[in-house]
């Protein structure tokens, strides 16, 4: 954790420096009372007014500048001549250039150190003319004017890119909290439908056993056991649909909002049955895909069944998309005895596609969605021999359930 040290709003660091060029100023003020041609307090004081100026150079720039010069100016009418302590006229030049809210401060105070210039040339005592005198204290004043220039464009250039990347990193932010309430949204939906299916087994299976209970006992208890694994079903995809929608953490930094290759009909909900038809669109649309499948395919709810589809579909896109056509994509869905395990790993080497791909999905954010309703993982991330390759990992529930069609 950071700790901000401050005193009276300000940091202890700028302060200590701000009070050690004031102290220096003051010993320079103290020094020039032995030089001096009025009386010693008069110079002291002047010195010292100067250094307590600069104690707030940061906060009021310009302030200090004209509190600055006016007593330099005291000083010039007092014909005392250049003075130790008038280092303060340049540190007051600097600041304003450097802080002020508006350079045309800065530019104004360049003018009037240049007044001053001429006429603390004109009261050096020398046997050189005063001009030369003149060039030498323009020329550290011209010098100290362009100094603060550009500290000042350097302060603004980096406080600019600050304010940049905190708007960029809010728009991400939206997009991506803006993306995942679309595609939970989108859950919803396609949960819902599920829902509704059960509902309407358990509903035909009911007035079956209704019916058959005196003709055919055996057949009502079928249909009775077939009820409660739907139902036991139903109820467990309703539970992860209102624990996803119940959800308020944000999203994920750096999840990546791609596009699907074809959105499907409310109605008709895809299965894994349909996976050959979405792998020879893809064929169709330049992709050169690999498809193998390991182990015996299970019984799968129809809620992890469509997960396996939507993340199949996404990686999909995401490799026309983002490796471009005529790249080569090795998929594989594989069955262990817990768990259905998708991987999809792209060689990267295709063209650049000519036209995006019609949206369909949200990419890695819709994936890592759609994973976390069945407490499954997802791993995205380039491959050591390049592109990119995507796993997803979904455990079987306790219950698979038995589905009778209506």
């Amino acid at each position: 954790m950071t700790v901000k040290r401050t005193l009276f709003g300000r940091r202890l660091r700028s302060l200590a420096f701000d009070l050690a060029v004031s102290g220096f100023v003051a010993l320079f003020g103290l020094a020039g009372a032995a030089n001096q041609v009025g009386d010693d307090w008069q110079v002291i004081g002047v010195g010292i007014a100067m250094a307590g100026a600069l104690l707030f150079r940061r906060a009021y720039p310009s302030a200090v500048a004209a509190v600055v010069a006016v007593l330099a100016l005291a000083q010039v009418a007092a014909g005392w001549g250049p003075l130790p302590y008038d280092v303060a006229v340049l540190i007051a030049l600097y600041s304003v250039v450097k802080y002020a809210d508006r350079l045309r401060d800065g530019i104004l105070a360049g003018v009037v150190a240049g007044v001053g210039v001429v006429l603390a040339a004109l009261q050096v005592e020398s046997t050189s003319p005063w001009w030369m005198s003149a060039i030498w204290f323009g020329m550290c004043t011209v010098a100290v004017w362009l100094i603060g220039l550009n500290v000042r464009t350097r302060r603004l250039y980096v406080v600019s890119l600050e304010e940049r990347a905190v708007t960029l990193e809010r728009e991400r932010e939206a997009e991506a909290r803006a993306a995942v309430a679309e595609e939970r949204t989108r859950i919803a939906r396609e949960l819902h439908d599920v829902v509704a299916h059960s509902m309407a087994v358990m509903i035909v299976q009911a007035d079956g056993a209704r019916y058959m209970l005196d003709r055919d006992p055996e057949t009502a208890r079928e249909a009775v056991r077939v009820v409660a694994d739907t139902g036991r079903q139903a109820l467990e995809e309703m539970r992860r649909l209102v624990g996803v929608l119940r959800q308020t953490s944000a999203p994920e930094p750096g999840g990546v909002v791609s596009a699907g290759l074809s959105a499907e009909p409310a109605h008709q909900r895809p299965a894994l049955v349909g996976l050959p038809e979405l792998l020879d669109r893809f064929r169709a649309a330049g992709l050169r895909v690999d498809w193998t499948v390991t182990g015996e395919p299970p019984a799968l709810p129809p809620g992890l069944e469509l997960t396996v589809y939507r993340v199949v579909q996404e990686a999909l896109t995401n490799a026309l998309k983002h490796a471009g056509v005529g790249a080569r994509v090795t998929l594989s869905l594989a069955h262990p005895p817990d768990a259905v395990v998708v991987r999809a790993v792209d060689d990267g080497r295709g063209r650049p596609v000519v036209r995006p791909a019609p949206s369909g999905g949200h990419g890695l954010v819709g994936m890592r969605e759609r994973v976390a309703v069945y407490d499954g993982s997802l791993t995205a991330g380039p491959g050591l021999a390049g592109g990119w390759q995507v796993e997803a990992r979904l455990p079987l529930p306790s219950h698979t359930g038995t589905e009778v069609a209506a």
